[in-house]
């Protein structure tokens, strides 16, 4: 659902504080009995960090709040946002995060990077106060010690790592005088990958002896 805000709520974003001064008064709006629940909001931005929409993406229980990926990024892609941050409520006034909000925070940072689309911060609220993963540095942790890798470079790196075993033990291969023929079986390089490891000398012999006989 999609949060009725003023023009004077959609403000530039500068810093937590501003995102906080936002969705306490959109918290604040809601019946007492609905603030005893937690929500989800999602807070899109333009490239110059300019409130876009917030869109209520769950409301829960009084200590959880059930959120898809999907549900957060079909909003912020249909608006076309530059970047977003995720806000949710603790009912109990509890600001610090749970092992499940950290969990949270990493997929949804790993889905944003995936689709150039990335999370810039989230936010913990109460009627209150707030805790910022950004300010805290914990948003910069879990970027760094992510064990999730959607852009596939992981996977690069090795296929490089595999790559260049592969040609030092071609040119070791080569050193010991075995024949290329058995190399290219042996590492599965291409001949041509297999000939540039020659030396010089040896691939103008190779290059001589694989050309056309003179007529």
């Amino acid at each position: 659902m999609t949060v009725k805000l003023t023009a004077a709520q959609k403000i530039t974003i500068l810093n937590a504080d501003d995102v906080f001064s936002i969705m306490q008064q959109v918290l604040l709006r809601e019946k007492k009995i609905d603030r005893d629940k937690e929500h989800f909001w999602l807070v899109c931005l333009s490239a110059s960090n300019q409130i876009l929409m917030v869109e209520l993406i769950g409301l829960g229980s009084m200590t959880s709040v059930v959120v898809e990926p999907m549900d957060v990024f079909s909003f912020a892609l249909q608006k076309r946002a530059a970047k977003i941050i995720m806000v949710h409520n603790h009912p109990s006034g509890r600001l610090n995060p749970s092992k499940a909000d950290e969990l949270l925070t990493e997929k949804m940072m790993a889905i944003g990077v995936f689709l150039q689309l990335p999370v810039i911060d989230h936010l913990i609220i109460s009627e209150k106060d707030f805790y910022s993963f950004e300010v805290s540095g914990l948003l910069a942790m879990i970027a760094a010690s992510t064990r999730i890798d959607l852009t596939f470079k992981h996977y690069d790196a090795y296929n490089k790592r595999l790559e260049d075993h592969r040609k030092r033990t071609a040119r070791t291969l080569l050193q010991n005088g075995i024949n290329i023929k058995t190399i290219i079986k042996a590492t599965r390089l291409t001949k041509e990958e297999v000939e540039e490891l020659l030396p010089k000398k040896n691939k103008k012999t190779s290059s001589s002896k694989s050309g056309s006989k003179p007529k």
